[in-house]
């Protein structure tokens, strides 16, 4: 599906392969009996969110591929912008496609800064803004910009307003983090999801402390989805490292690389590791 094998599709929707597989069995059997007629208003409100989840997933697999020797697929998030592009066009008054389309454009402007020269992963506070593509900043801030105003704010909106944030900051110090928490609070109200609380722990801790976004981190344990993922052992590790508990800190990293299935990320979190219990006691 959208050039997502079934074991990435899985990934994205943090079920098991077979779980997934099961699903998508059921979804053709049901497109094979329904058809496609003529659709009802709430039908094609349905069948366009549906559309645009896959867009975002087709983008979010390229950015950061789900396993192999690449960190990005950048032919998936191209394609997924070019459709999204084209779907903002058929539907121009539709702020969730806009802001589906800005949050894509402001996401693909890191590109040429987040990937280092062995292939592993540069964190956001530590990218050369000046390579983002400057293009696709001031085209997804104008986006976000027209769309915010319209009515009714969706997720996609929510989160291209997050990234419209992050890129607007000059360096990582001057991220205003109290309003990307605010959004991230609006985001689990609007779109409750596991990996947008992880999210906003790191808002959280940024804000109020790293011990307020430990409780978050820590609290996923009780959903099955999140609490063997590798990303909820890293935000863990770099909550912990910002704590100063650097061999905690060294220890979850290393549980992260040992659960992580991309090789660049798995690389980047075991130097992670390394590097921290390098450091003197």
């Amino acid at each position: 599906m959208g050039g997502l094998t079934t074991a990435q599709i899985a990934a994205a929707f943090l079920v098991p392969e077979s779980t997934m597989a099961q699903r998508i069995s059921r979804a053709k059997q049901a497109v094979k009996d329904t058809g496609f007629g003529t659709l009802a208003p709430a039908d094609r409100a349905e069948r366009l969110r549906a559309v645009l989840h896959v867009l975002y997933l087709v983008f979010n697999e390229g950015h950061t591929t789900t396993d192999g020797a690449d960190l990005t697929a950048p032919a998936l998030s191209d394609e997924a912008i070019r459709l999204t592009r084209r779907l903002a066009g058929l539907l121009p008054d539709d702020a969730e496609v806009a802001g589906l389309l800005a949050l894509m454009l402001l996401t693909d402007a890191h590109r040429p800064a987040r990937t280092a020269p062995d292939g592993s992963p540069v964190p956001l506070a530590e990218q050369d803004r000046t390579r983002w593509d400057r293009d696709l900043v001031d085209e997804g801030i104008a986006l976000i910009s027209r769309t915010l105003p319209r009515g009714r704010v969706g997720p996609y909106q929510i989160q291209a307003a997050i990234a419209a944030v992050h890129t607007e900051a000059e360096d990582a110090e001057s991220t205003d983090w109290p309003q990307i928490l605010a959004l991230y609070e609006l985001l689990d109200l609007a779109a409750p999801n596991p990996m947008a609380t992880l999210n906003r722990a790191v808002a959280a801790a940024m804000v109020h402390g790293p011990r307020a976004g430990l409780e978050l981190v820590d609290a996923l344990t009780r959903d099955k989805r999140l609490a063997d993922h590798h990303r909820r052992y890293a935000v863990r590790a770099q909550l912990l490292e910002l704590a100063g508990d650097l061999p905690a800190a060294a220890v979850a990293y290393r549980e992260a690389a040992r659960r992580a299935t991309s090789a660049p990320e798995r690389r980047h979190l075991t130097a992670r590791a390394n590097h921290l219990a390098d450091q003197p006691g």
